[in-house]
């Protein structure tokens, strides 16, 4: 199976780079995993909604109809690390072949794209900068797939 991570921004942030780069590694093990970084282009003058129209955009010039869509998004469903586990399986059992988990600009992302993807995940009540956000999404995916694998990674 593939996991893409696709997220609105530039190249990581180079405090970050190192334990995103090892948490990819790690997670390659498991899966093929893709990093889409999305370098939307916008005028300093544009407004929130704007803005968050033409980057939604730009997320769903990058979905296929036969991907499953992850959506990160504060307001999405609350999972412990296992049930992530048990999702991602979920998906690997039904034949899915790439997982994209969404990472929107830091004004959200647009109803529709809302509307088409399959599942919205909040990976905390609290809110987060998007550079740490991909690194907490990698390590959680990393952890979910040591679950799945019944390593000892996890302790409860």
């Amino acid at each position: 199976m593939k996991i893409t991570i696709l997220a609105v921004g530039k190249k990581h942030d180079p405090k970050l780079k190192e334990a995103i780069y090892d948490y990819s590694k790690r997670l390659n093990h498991y899966v093929k995993l893709e990093w889409k970084l999305l370098d939307v282009k916008l005028p300093t003058s544009m407004g929130n909604e704007r803005i968050r129209t033409l980057e939604s955009d730009a997320i769903r010039k990058e979905l296929r109809r036969n991907n499953t869509s992850i959506l990160l998004d504060e307001r999405g469903d609350h999972l412990t690390s296992p049930e992530l586990a048990n999702t991602i399986q979920g998906h690997m059992n039904s034949g899915v072949q790439n997982i994209v988990f969404i990472i929107g600009g830091a004004f959200g992302v647009d109803n529709n794209l809302l509307d088409q993807v399959s599942f919205k995940l909040s990976l905390s009540k609290l809110i987060f900068p998007h550079q740490l956000v991909r690194l907490i999404l990698l390590e959680q995916l990393y952890r979910a797939h040591t679950i799945l694998a019944g390593e000892k990674y996890h302790h409860i």
